[in-house]
């Protein structure tokens, strides 16, 4: 199997249309800007590919769905929302120079939006294809995993458009991840006239931090990383209250479990504290035997791609972990994702766009891949 160069690519219309999405500012739950990402996007398929891009309404913001009609087989997967906020354009306006395009969300993941769509404007045979564009990748999927779960399930593979890893890899597997917040209630007193009648958030918040911390196991790719503290309110006042928030990436379920038990376990250490635990691990672990026979067919169109396990989570996640086969990284290569040094490489995006293509083609040609993968999970999505 090989690539088939040539087709109807056309890079300059490729740059333009990013520039189109970039100039609309998307962040996460600006439901307002979201609405304009989403109209937006929506013009740039319905221009490229035909048919109608219907925007599906949401809790976070409107996802645009574009379907081929006939049999589903392919789901090609991404989302609108950016992590930066309003403003960021003016600082930071797109730009194309020295092979690079530059600006807000060109790397995460509006490049890979891009090139999905020019990709399917090549083939012929559009049949089976669907597109799903989400609106609340960047803070969980919350309003969106029951609509991504039902098309994945639908067309039976899944293609994610999220960007390549590092050389341009792509992401054949990735870790689970989520967010606890531990929220430490204590008792307020005078810190000067009678400190010991409070007792102090701050210091059983202190006693947390250490404790969660020590749950990681970097030998089994775990990692529990405090990033957020918030205590008391005036110098001269004992705590009363104290928030931890704690971000946490995991390889395995087993690792998914003792990670949840150990902090609905948490216990305080002063007397007449109390610990209140929110949050959980949302995005379980996808294995790469979710990307195996995708990443097979990726290797006979491009023998030189390589497969990386990264810890960053996607809407990939989701789909693995019904048993879904999915293959993740297939968008822009580049880097700086959430940065104010994010770029794209310009010379990448028509090969990329072809291996989209080709990819979807050796799906069709299959007749879809239904399979579902070892090591992956029900509908409930539990790994």
């Amino acid at each position: 199997m090989t690539m088939r160069r040539g087709a109807r690519l056309n890079v300059d219309d490729m740059i333009e249309d990013l520039r189109t999405l970039v100039e609309v500012e998307s962040p996460s739950r600006d439901l307002d800007a979201l609405s304009d990402s989403a109209e937006t996007l929506a013009a740039v398929v319905e221009n490229r590919l035909g048919g109608r891009a219907t925007l599906l309404a949401s809790a976070g913001g409107p996802h645009v769905h574009w379907s081929a009609g006939g049999d589903p087989k392919v789901l090609i997967l991404g989302h609108h929302d950016t992590v930066f906020p309003l403003g960021t354009l003016e600082r930071r306006p797109f730009r194309v120079e020295a092979g690079r395009a530059t600006g807000p969300g060109v790397f995460d993941m509006l490049g890979g939006l891009v090139q999905a769509i020019h990709a399917v404007a090549t083939l012929k045979d559009r049949s089976g294809v669907e597109l799903l564009v989400t609106a609340d990748e960047e803070v969980g999927s919350g309003a969106s995993r029951a609509l991504i779960e039902e098309r994945a399930l639908a067309c039976g593979a899944v293609l994610v458009v999220e960007g390549a890893a590092d050389g341009g890899a792509l992401k054949t597997g990735r870790k689970g991840c989520g967010t606890f917040h531990v929220q430490v209630s204590g008792r307020a007193s005078h810190a000067g006239l009678e400190p010991s009648a409070g007792v102090n958030a701050l210091i059983e918040a202190a006693h947390q931090v250490l404790a969660i911390a020590a749950l990681a196991r970097p030998d089994r790719g775990t990692t529990v990383t405090p990033t957020v503290a918030n205590a008391g309110t005036l110098d001269n006042v004992v705590p009363a209250e104290a928030s931890i928030t704690v971000d946490v990436r995991v390889e395995s379920q087993t690792e998914t479990e003792r990670i949840e038990s150990a902090f609905a376990a948490l216990t305080p250490r002063l007397d007449g504290a109390e610990i209140t635990v929110r949050g959980g691990i949302g995005r379980p672990p996808m294995p790469q035997s979710a990307s195996a026979e995708l990443f097979t067919l990726a290797r006979q169109l491009l023998p030189d791609l390589e497969g990386r396990v990264v810890g960053g989570g996607s809407d990939g996640n989701l789909t693995a972990a019904l048993g879904v086969p999915t293959l993740d990284g297939l968008g822009a290569v580049g880097g700086g994702a959430h940065a104010d040094h994010e770029y794209l490489v310009i010379d990448a995006m028509a090969e990329r766009a072809h291996l989209v293509a080709e990819l979807i083609r050796a799906v069709a040609r299959r007749g879809g891949v239904r399979g579902r993968t070892a090591g992956t999970a029900d509908k409930t999505g539990s790994a």
